[in-house]
């Protein structure tokens, strides 16, 4: 039923600003986003193209994912696989002078990052849906349904900004993918020269007891995803502490400090203690450049995980996990290519590593493994900015906790996928 709701919603939605947009063309007016602005990923929610019609009081906006995938373990496949990952839809408003409001409804169906979407064949939910009362550029008010600054990627997520079809696996196998939850908070920023810097503080709700009782068999933060009771209800009645230190110099890049903490398992019952607190933090470091005279941009992040386990649960239900991504973009190409006069041909290259059982066994003292290594280069084609043509190959192995190779003797996986992604 919520997600029929949802989906009427949209298309009435949608239908509505065709029929006024139809009624006379010259009222749209296209605004996109600046990218000769000063910015840090904290402004990458309101960093999109727009589009305003005539003196309406809102703008939209949006995005959608589509691609091809071929895939196999050593050898075993499931064959060609198109798929339909994701479409959103952004509205923003200029409510009054230093007030402003933006919403993002989604559609969702991509089992590398929701593994129930395989099931379920997706979900719509909103994302986002926050009001902003500026008060002065160093303090500002946010509440309502807001996207925790938990790195980098979790704000700066959209699919057109990036030359991989796939999302990064610690981003949404180990990290919660797209960690929306119903909160408050403080944010502000300030810029001298070429110095830049921000913040992001905020209370809102949090995790459950389902990232350690989750049908993965192991400590799995994305599973509290799964919980739409999270954005009316705390399972241990404590907030989720969020907050992120970033700062950019124009001629080196942009340095960003994340963390978050949560009492996460429901240790009470009608005000009866059940259970001891257990709590579950999160360290995340960003960095992204882009290299003065070749052009070539870089972006890592690395996280690490640190929850206190049950003193009943086997070792597979790690404390620890750490992992994290690099990505290296380098143009090859810009120019007119078939008419598109800023067209822009890119290479790309993507390392992976994600490690769900940091540490050793306390009963043998070897090593615990169940991680992941992965590497994918890939080419890009944009005949905008804001429209980007991937292909992407990778090359992944993965471990169990003692480590064995995961799906076969080699337990390397191989594939290849061709996708599109455009802003709208």
């Amino acid at each position: 039923m919520k997600n029929n709701l949802l989906f009427l919603s949209i298309t009435g939605f949608v239908l509505c600003t065709k029929a006024y947009a139809q009624m006379d063309s010259s009222l749209l007016r296209r605004i996109p986003s600046d990218t000769a602005k000063k910015s840090l990923t904290m402004d990458a929610v309101y960093d999109r193209p727009f589009l305003k019609m005539g003196k309406m009081p809102v703008a939209i906006g949006g995005y959608m994912e589509s691609n091809w995938q071929y895939a196999g373990t050593s050898g075993i496949t499931a064959g060609n696989q198109f798929q339909f990952r994701r479409f959103s839809l952004f509205v923003a408003s200029g409510i009054t002078s230093k007030i402003k409001f933006l919403a993002e409804i989604e559609y969702e169906n991509d089992p590398t990052g929701d593994p129930a979407d395989a099931k379920t064949g997706g979900h719509f939910e909103i994302e986002y849906a926050a009001l902003d009362i500026e008060l002065h550029p160093l303090l500002n008010i946010r509440g309502g349904m807001i996207v925790n600054p938990i790195g980098a990627f979790n704000q700066n997520h959209d699919g057109p900004k990036w030359e991989f079809t796939d999302r990064p696996v610690s981003m949404t196998q180990m990290l919660p993918d797209t960690w929306s939850n119903t909160g408050f908070g403080l944010y502000g920023k300030q810029y001298t020269g070429n110095w830049m810097f921000g913040y992001e503080l905020y209370v809102t709700g949090g995790l459950n007891d389902s990232i350690i009782d989750n049908p993965e068999g192991k400590t799995f933060l994305p599973a509290a995803n799964a919980n739409p009771s999270r954005f009316t209800a705390s399972a241990s009645g404590a907030p989720m502490y969020t907050g992120k230190l970033s700062l950019r110099n124009s001629k080196v890049g942009e340095l960003g400090l994340s963390f978050a903490s949560d009492i996460y398992n429901t240790w009470a019952v009608e005000g009866a203690p059940v259970d001891d607190k257990r709590t579950a933090r999160i360290y995340d470091a960003d960095f992204n450049t882009t290299l003065p005279k070749l052009k070539t941009n870089i972006i890592t992040e690395w996280a690490w995980i640190d929850v206190q386990m049950p003193e009943n649960y086997t070792e597979q239900y790690a404390g620890k996990q750490f992992g994290g991504f690099v990505d290296m973009v380098q143009p090859v190409f810009k120019g007119n290519i078939l008419g598109w006069p800023h067209a822009t041909i890119n290479i790309a290259l993507r390392g992976e590593y994600v490690d769900w059982n940091v540490g050793n066994f306390s009963s043998t003292g070897t090593k615990m493994y169940n991680d992941l290594w992965s590497i994918m280069p890939a080419i890009s084609f944009r005949p905008t900015p804001q429209t980007v043509v991937r292909f992407n190959y990778r090359r992944q192995f993965q471990r169990d906790i003692t480590g064995n190779a995961i799906g076969a003797a080699l337990g390397l996986t191989e594939g290849y996928s061709l996708g599109i992604s455009t802003y709208f």
